[in-house]
């Protein structure tokens, strides 16, 4: 039989491997005579016996992993939902039913080839390409991969939908339309402080103190502690609610799709589109910006800097934070007195 793979040796004493059907050339890296005959006859046997190959491949690995040849999609999916807490593992668990993932879910890892996984990213949604490229680089990272599956430039681009903020038009809009007292409440915090729907929808009245006008609560996603004075417009929101427990009742008990699904029916009723809850944080960072609020207060108030940094600044002192609205005003009066 003639084999597909011939060697040669180069003048600085390398092996080469010469594919006679391809014409390619590769180095074996190596000048010991032994070793390149070994690679080359490795080369041309799995050329001549490819059907026995991940039956090799596979009785090597299971010696230094007994479970490597029966762990499925479903393994990672269930060791990597341990590693989660709180409301980020009830996303995780959701997240998980992705029926894109039916065709994956009791595949063998080292039986799963890209055309597996690229079918599930075509059949899914962007959720389906975020999860699915943690759930491969979590099994990469633990071993359960001997090798990447999809290379990380090959992986398709997750490409979320636009989103924009809620004009104060639109905001003005849904709070005149809505007739609960308690959410029309939620959405006039929501636009003065910014905050994620979690955070606002579970505040108490013990979190105001109206002696020294501020807000302080612990976030719910990253449990960091945050300080925020607070405008006039913003405690005249919160005078007629609750001075103990939630302030918001019905809110705070409800599931956070349920408080975006009623917020959507109130911009489908007055014809609104692309905007949810999470605009009003969007709108917060536009508003911030435009009349010149220090980055790192807008920062410090919306999260968004890393936990490590939020955890090591918390231990040296707690930033209480001015309020939007007096920059607001500073910037409005800064311009008539400009144009006077």
């Amino acid at each position: 039989m003639k084999l597909r793979y011939r060697t040669y040796r180069r003048e600085n004493g390398i092996y080469y491997s010469l594919d006679t059907v391809t014409k390619r050339r590769d180095s074996l890296q190596t000048s010991d005579p032994a070793e390149a005959r070994r690679l080359l006859n490795a080369r041309n046997e799995a050329c001549q016996q490819p059907a026995i190959n991940l039956q090799i491949a596979q009785a090597y690995l299971q010696h230094s992993d007994p479970d490597f040849v029966k762990r499925s999609w479903q393994h990672v999916m269930d060791e990597m939902g341990r590693t989660k807490s709180g409301s980020t593992k009830k996303r995780w668990d959701t997240a998980m039913k992705d029926r894109a993932f039916e065709q994956i879910r009791c595949l063998v890892l080292i039986k799963t080839q890209a055309e597996h996984l690229l079918d599930a990213l075509h059949k899914g949604t962007v959720s389906t390409n975020v999860f699915l490229r943690r759930l491969h680089n979590f099994a990469l990272d633990m071993n359960w991969l001997p090798r990447s599956i999809i290379p990380k430039r090959q992986w398709p681009a997750v490409q979320f939908k636009e989103k924009r903020a809620i004009t104060f038009d639109e905001h003005q809009a849904i709070v005149n339309r809505e007739k609960n007292p308690e959410r029309k409440k939620f959405y006039e915090l929501c636009w003065h402080l910014g905050g994620s729907q979690g955070d606002i929808a579970c505040l108490r009245g013990e979190d105001v103190d109206w002696e020294n006008h501020t807000l302080s609560f612990t976030r719910r996603k990253t449990g960091v502690p945050v300080i925020l004075h607070l405008g006039n417009e913003a405690l005249n929101a919160l005078k007629d609610l609750a001075s103990e427990g939630f302030i918001f009742p019905y809110l705070a008990r409800v599931r956070a799709g349920d408080r975006a699904t009623e917020f959507k029916q109130r911009c489908c009723g007055l014809g609104i589109e692309g905007i949810s809850l999470h605009s009003y944080r969007y709108a917060w960072a536009e508003r911030a910006k435009s009349c010149g609020y220090p980055e790192r207060f807008a920062q410090e108030a919306l999260g968004h800097n890393s936990a490590a940094v939020h955890r090591a600044y918390a231990k040296r002192a707690k930033m209480k934070l001015p309020s939007l609205e007096e920059y607001e005003k500073k910037a409005i009066s800064s311009l008539a007195a400009t144009n006077r």
